[in-house]
């Protein structure tokens, strides 16, 4: 048996793990609470997440209502939404913060779904090294050992299939990804 292929593969999912992440926080035109997974506030002097420090609810499909556990930390989650590269103004009451979504507008939509395809070819891009690696691995344990070149040839077909199942992946989910922001 030559290298293992185990931790090439374990790369290749986090890879296309890292996609979908990045794809829950892509604003559809829906109200999703994981557009807030990268805002932090300033919890006591430490970054904190939202959903750490409010209790985080879709109430209708447009909005995202946050209701923090500590009064004092309304004006602070606020603050980092401001901040945040998230485009929406938030409206505070005092006790809770309401985030209304706007229609997407054409225009918009094609933008984010160009930007969907560029973080697909992106992940692609990372798969591809990883199998490029996992060759690379493959041809030093052919050349160091007495390995024969049809174990190395059956490894490599291995890491091709592994390659082309999750390039087939993050193609689903980058169409499935598009169609969700092309639909009005």
């Amino acid at each position: 048996m030559v290298g293992n292929l185990d931790q090439y593969e374990v790369k290749m999912k986090k890879s296309f793990q890292n996609l979908l992440d990045e794809f829950g926080t892509v604003r559809a035109g829906r109200a999703n609470p994981h557009v807030l997974d990268r805002i932090k506030v300033d919890y006591y002097g430490t970054p904190t997440a939202i959903q750490q420090v409010a209790n985080v609810s879709v109430p209708e499909p447009r909005m995202i209502l946050i209701q923090p556990w500590e009064a004092s930390m309304v004006k602070e989650i606020e603050r980092a939404i401001l901040v945040s590269d998230l485009g929406i103004n938030p409206t505070n009451d005092g006790k809770m913060i309401r985030l209304a979504f706007p229609e997407l507008t054409e225009e918009r939509r094609k933008e984010l779904a160009k930007d969907v395809k560029k973080k697909g070819e992106n992940a692609k891009v990372a798969v591809r090294n990883i199998r490029r690696d996992a060759n690379d691995m493959l041809k030093k344990a052919g050349k160091n050992s007495d390995v024969s070149e049809d174990e190395i040839k059956e490894q490599e077909t291995k890491v091709q299939k592994m390659t082309d199942k999750f390039i087939a992946d993050i193609d689903k989910a980058v169409e499935d990804k598009t169609k969700e922001i092309l639909t009005v």
